[in-house]
């Protein structure tokens, strides 16, 4: 199904200059952030604590309940509102019910029920231990840290034919991680070292399709967390999903601009790169519009209808479908063009 004339004739290329600065400038703002709120907002799931769900029959505010709270010693609880309607909210706990000064579910409901006149349930408790939550954020994180390079290794592979040459580099990232924590660096350290490594890898073997897959899927997961920093949004295990899968599906679209500039690069032989590259996201657009419009109409009804439980799932996704489609035309189609500029100038 094509409602894309197959002959037309954009200028993607041409607008990189007004693109990249756009991507650089959101990547900035998500970095800024993210120091300022010292990371992401993590959940219950990666810090641990006691999460109590509560739905009230009429609407109430975070202040009121926070107020009826503050007397049974959780004046540092977290309240955030849970769905659409205004009845339902979260209250986050930093301890657990395992520890001295447990959290009573029961008293809670009744200091709740007291203080705002309103009929208040408790939907779900949830408890995560301190040490748990750890383990979690820091597997979370090696999680997306691997899938990146295990990627770069299938695209070498497909594009370059560099199978074991990638396959090495791999090995060899991996063990520079693994030796980093025995020396006791930080996640966010080992995985920043990992990706130096990395890129000095793809300059120095010439794996100029893998670098622009990797450094878009990095542009999709920094502005995806970014924009969820910003908006205080809580960031746990379902998010992680999230980005697994918006790095699947932003793969997915670069490898369809690649094929095709890969046999445009055999038809069009006499024709300059940005001529090939630029024909060959015009041909795989109507592709990627139809793809990513079913993906957008389908999270989009999750967002809407889905309940709170997997809202934040589906808005990450959302943001991540729109940001990879953006990337995988404005950011790693024209570093295969750059690279060659540089290869040219050296």
């Amino acid at each position: 199904m094509e409602f894309i004339r197959p002959d037309i004739n954009l200028d993607f290329v041409g607008k990189r200059w007004i693109a990249i600065p756009i991507s650089l400038t959101l990547i900035a703002i998500s970095l800024v952030s993210l120091v300022l709120h010292g990371g992401p907002n993590y959940g219950v799931d990666f810090v641990g604590g006691t999460v109590i769900q509560v739905r009230f029959d009429q609407p109430v505010t975070a202040e009121k309940i926070r107020s009826a709270i503050n007397p049974l010693g959780l004046a540092g609880a977290t309240v955030q509102r849970f769905g659409l309607e205004g009845d339902e909210f979260r209250i986050r706990v930093d301890r657990t019910m395992e520890s001295k000064d447990t959290v009573n579910p029961e008293s809670v409901k009744e200091a709740l029920a007291k203080a705002t006149g309103v009929a208040v349930d408790i939907r779900g408790v949830e408890m995560v231990g301190p040490q748990v939550g750890k383990d979690l954020r820091e597997k979370a994180l090696l999680a997306i840290l691997y899938a990146l390079l295990f990627i770069a290794v299938y695209i070498s592979g497909r594009f370059e034919l560099k199978w074991v040459i990638s396959a090495v580099m791999a090995l060899a990232i991996f063990g520079a991680v693994t030796l980093l924590k025995l020396m006791g660096w930080s996640i966010p350290l080992q995985i920043l070292a990992a990706l130096v490594v990395a890129m000095a890898g793809f300059i120095a073997l010439n794996l100029r399709f893998a670098m622009g897959a990797i450094v878009a899927l990095i542009h999709d997961v920094t502005i995806t967390v970014g924009v969820f920093s910003l908006l205080g949004l809580e960031f746990n295990l379902p998010i992680v999903a999230a980005l697994l899968t918006i790095i699947g599906y932003s793969l997915n679209d670069t490898i369809i601009v690649y094929d095709r500039i890969r046999e445009n690069s055999r038809k069009m032989a006499r024709q300059g790169l940005a001529e090939i590259i630029n024909r060959s996201v015009n041909e795989t657009l109507s592709r990627t519009i139809l793809t990513s419009s079913t993906v957008l109409i389908v999270v989009l009804a999750l967002f809407l209808l889905g309940g709170g439980v997997i809202r934040d799932f589906a808005f990450a996704m959302m943001v991540g479908v729109v940001v990879g489609t953006y990337s995988s035309i404005y950011i790693a189609s024209p570093i295969l063009l750059q690279w060659q500029k540089r290869a040219a100038k050296r």
